[in-house]
């Protein structure tokens, strides 16, 4: 499945500490999981949490369920034993936390290959930092193991020293680079978290907001929040049902002899079919991976 027509309408974050939640994990309905050794898991508790993710990943039962490791950096004492333990554990890929610049992922793509990484395995990229934001072109196109960007949006508003609002404003810009990055690169992008759990409308703005700037799903912090996620990063009903008369007007179009078609008063192009071909795409992923 291309990098951009897998469902990652939501990609739930779990602490690889907790040993509960990772067996938990098997049964939910999200799209993806990070198996968190970083953020989620305090210093002290570092070396068993990878031994506990790497457990859990070797045993299976994850379903359809894309799995990231995300991966303590480089920098600090648990950087390169994380990437070692993360080159054959069987993840999909691994996620590298606070990335500044393409020679950080070019580092870890060494060390994953000098211990066995199978070329399946992907790389992703938190997005999290102002540097990282004016290098997310080099990033994105850093190697072609990259197959997502996702955002940091905590720390990101933390390092901006801007307001985390409701409409997440200060944070336009570094979207907008990060969106133009992936698309350029051909690469997935997921949006930031939702802290407050409590703020059910909010979360829902927040997903409506993230799909209309073009991400592929959100990043979640609890099962309660994957209901939300999950409707609002896939295509309506509606949309799937436009894009398949798109699809046939276009094609009918096409056999006579002609480039452009009106559906219902609109004009279609081969860029509305391109489109049109993605939401079914889309769609079909999503249907074939819940049968």
């Amino acid at each position: 499945m291309a990098a951009t027509t897998r469902p990652r309408r939501s990609v739930l974050y779990m602490p690889g500490s907790n040993a509960r939640a990772l067996e938990k994990g098997r049964t939910l309905g999200c799209d993806g999981i990070i198996l968190d050794l970083e953020d989620a898991v305090a210093p002290d508790a570092k070396e068993a949490a990878r031994a506990t993710v790497i457990a859990a990943l070797a045993s299976g039962g994850y379903g359809h369920r894309e799995l990231l490791l995300r991966v303590n950096g480089l920098n600090t004492p648990w950087g390169h034993d994380d990437l070692v333990a993360a080159a054959t554990s069987g993840a999909h890929g691994v996620l590298l936390p606070k990335v500044d610049s393409a020679d950080t992922v070019r580092q870890a793509e060494r060390l994953l290959d000098a211990h066995g990484a199978p070329p399946e395995l992907a790389l992703w990229c938190m997005m999290e930092t102002p540097r990282g934001m004016l290098r997310a072109e080099e990033i994105a196109d850093a190697t072609p193991r990259l197959a997502g960007l996702v955002m940091g949006t905590s720390d990101l508003a933390k390092d901006l020293h801007c307001a985390h609002t409701a409409l997440r404003l200060p944070m336009v810009t570094s979207f907008g680079l990060c969106l133009l990055a992936a698309r350029a690169a051909g690469v997935a992008i997921l949006d930031g978290v939702h802290l407050d759990l409590n703020d059910a409308a909010g979360f829902a703005d927040q997903c409506a907001q993230g799909r209309e700037l073009g991400f592929d799903g959100k990043t979640l912090i609890h099962p309660k929040q994957l209901a939300a996620a999950n409707a609002a990063f896939a295509p309506s009903d509606a949309e799937v049902a436009w894009s398949r008369r798109v699809i046939a007007a276009h094609a009918e179009a096409a056999a006579a002899g002609k480039g452009v078609v009106l559906v219902d008063g609109r004009l279609i192009e081969n860029l509305h079919v391109d489109n049109a071909r993605r939401v079914v795409a889309m769609a079909e992923a999503i249907t074939a991976q819940a049968s």
